[in-house]
């Protein structure tokens, strides 16, 4: 799969790469190596994915990943699917590996062509509660791997496209190497 860039171009719009659709009960990762949508594990019973969760492409986070995006969808698509997202903000997290802390951000967008979420332009504007109930999906999800998850609130678009920015930065630092 040839990926598109990071950020659609003259927009501060993404493309997001869903790895794990809305509804699933099964976490899927990308495997670049391959070139296929790996299945990494079984979710606990009566646990499923919120929203499309997967990453923007051509970046690298601070735990090594591509930058994680949770895309709120009106309804699931599938693992692979290009999502053409409006960026809302940032849940910023930090997350224990191998025993040293290291950040693992969620990006939080909305599909360009939602009718249920068209009006939201920032974190703050998505329904009262929303937000919470997404930490709390990703740190029972984390819970039940036994990783420290470890919530240090949200921020706007405006923040979330600066740390996009950085990690772009990062991958092109990565790939010259």
């Amino acid at each position: 799969m040839r990926l598109p860039p990071p950020f659609i171009e003259g927009t501060n719009h993404i493309n997001a790469i869903v790895e794990t659709p809305k509804g699933s009960c099964n976490k899927y990762v990308y495997e670049e190596a391959h070139d296929i949508i790996k299945l990494k594990r079984a979710l606990p019973a009566g646990m499923v994915f919120p929203f499309d969760f997967g990453f923007i492409p051509s970046t690298i986070a601070e735990d090594g990943d591509p930058m994680d995006v949770l895309v709120l969808t009106d309804a699931p698509t599938f693992p692979g699917c290009l999502v053409e997202s409006k960026v809302l903000g940032i849940i910023k997290v930090e997350q224990e590996e191998d025993g040293e802390r290291v950040r693992n951000d969620r990006v939080v967008a909305v599909q360009l062509q939602s009718r249920m979420y068209a009006s939201a332009n920032n974190i703050d504007d998505l329904p009262e509660g929303l937000v919470k109930e997404i930490v709390n999906f990703f740190a029972s999800y984390n819970q039940v791997s036994e990783d420290v998850f470890n919530p240090l609130g949200n921020d706007g678009p405006d923040v979330a496209v600066k740390l996009i920015h950085t990690s772009i930065k990062k991958a092109s630092q990565n790939n010259n190497s």
